[in-house]
């Protein structure tokens, strides 16, 4: 099925469901030479682990990834790359009295109508268990972003509710920033401003006490990739950025640069001045975002999503079953009051697997050896 594969040379094609066995990716066209390991997929695969704090869903999961295909004495060769996480803690039994109901928000209903039949053990194959093997392949694809162009990809919350992280300088966030607070303690929210990341957690703690949910935003900033990557027409690099967010389970917008603000601006005030320096070519301000026409400028890329509240709550609301009956439905299970903490590591996997594949179609694109306009 088309559907289950992304990307035109680095390519990952995925299988698996939320109560399966497990879920599987299959990396093609990542070079040979790569030192790769396990270890290189942990750190990411816990960052979006259930189960890591107390406002996430406490399904327990280990996400041990295993590589099972495409790595010798410790570098990729060439070939498919196949990287297996298993699932070890399903509660499928959560939704035997749910199965015949469709769940508000949820893809029951146009599952049925596309194929006629689901599986309804956690949303199946629509569920975000199966971005345990994006997040594993876009460690690959940091790993060779990082390696041949020395590019970084990160991704933090900025607002969860109506709490809004203001980020003066998106490419000054580090790590570090994202993933502890000045104390040392973990920053479970995965905000980079302190004062604000604490009133996150409180508004969190506060809707899982209600039984509710809460949705937020997640920007991403890309460092360090080359001008020249994009196509100029259906590829886009914004458009394949976009596509790669919106594929992820419960976003519902996706902007970059000033995003939806251009449009109370006049083109003076949008317009971003060009100047050169000693580094090379620039612009003074970065209201495109680090695209132009679809093709990346060497400025940071900044992008951001809004996620939409868990759909899963236990308070009951009206529904109809298959057969259009009118009911009501409580879901059970473990769910996130809050998917913006996790989704951090989804949103850089997908946007790490967009700038691995165009990297590769940029290396094609010209004859000269090395691009001659440098990255801020």
């Amino acid at each position: 099925m088309a559907g289950n594969s992304f990307g035109q040379v680095f390519r990952v094609t995925t299988a698996g469901e939320a109560h399966g066995l497990g879920n599987l990716v299959i990396i093609d066209g990542c070079p040979a030479g790569l030192a790769l390991s396990e270890d290189d997929l942990r750190g990411d695969l816990a960052r979006r682990r259930p189960g890591q704090s107390a406002i996430v869903t406490q399904r327990d999961e280990p996400d041990e990834p295993e590589i099972l295909s495409g790595v010798f004495e410790g570098r990729t060769t060439g070939t498919s790359i196949a990287i297996l996480v298993r699932n070890k803690d399903q509660r499928s039994h959560d939704y035997e009295d749910i199965k015949d109901k469709y769940r508000p928000g949820h893809a029951d209903y146009s599952f049925d109508a596309r194929y006629g039949r689901r599986d309804y053990r956690g949303g199946g194959r629509s569920s975000a268990r199966e971005t345990t093997v994006r997040v594993a392949a876009g460690a690959v694809a940091k790993k060779l972003i990082a390696a041949e162009c020395g590019g970084q990809i990160l991704a933090y919350v900025t607002q969860v509710g109506d709490i809004v992280a203001d980020i003066a300088d998106p490419a000054s966030i580090t790590l570090a920033q994202v993933e502890k607070l000045p104390g040392g303690e973990p920053n479970i929210v995965r905000c980079p401003n302190p004062e604000k990341a604490a009133e996150m957690v409180s508004l969190i703690e506060k809707v899982r006490k209600e039984k509710n949910s809460v949705g937020g935003v997640a920007e991403v900033v890309v460092t360090g990739v080359p001008a020249g990557l994009g196509e100029p027409v259906f590829d886009k690099l914004k458009a394949d950025i976009g596509k790669a967010l919106f594929s992820l389970p419960a976003v519902l917008g996706v902007e970059y640069g000033v995003g939806f603000a251009c449009a109370s601006l006049k083109g003076t005030d949008n317009n971003d001045v060009f100047y050169r320096d000693a580094a090379g070519v620039s612009t003074r301000t970065n209201r495109h975002g680090g695209m132009l026409g679809g093709i990346s400028t060497g400025m940071p890329i900044v992008v951001r999503a809004a996620v939409k509240p868990t759909s899963s709550v236990p308070i009951e609301q009206d529904t109809i079953t298959a057969t259009g009956e009118p009911t009501t439905i409580s879901t059970k299970g473990r769910h996130d009051p809050c998917l913006l903490p996790r989704f951090v590591p989804m949103a850089e996997a997908m946007v790490a697997l967009v700038l691995a594949d165009h990297w590769l179609r940029w290396r094609t694109a010209r004859l000269t050896e090395k691009q001659d306009v440098p990255t801020r």
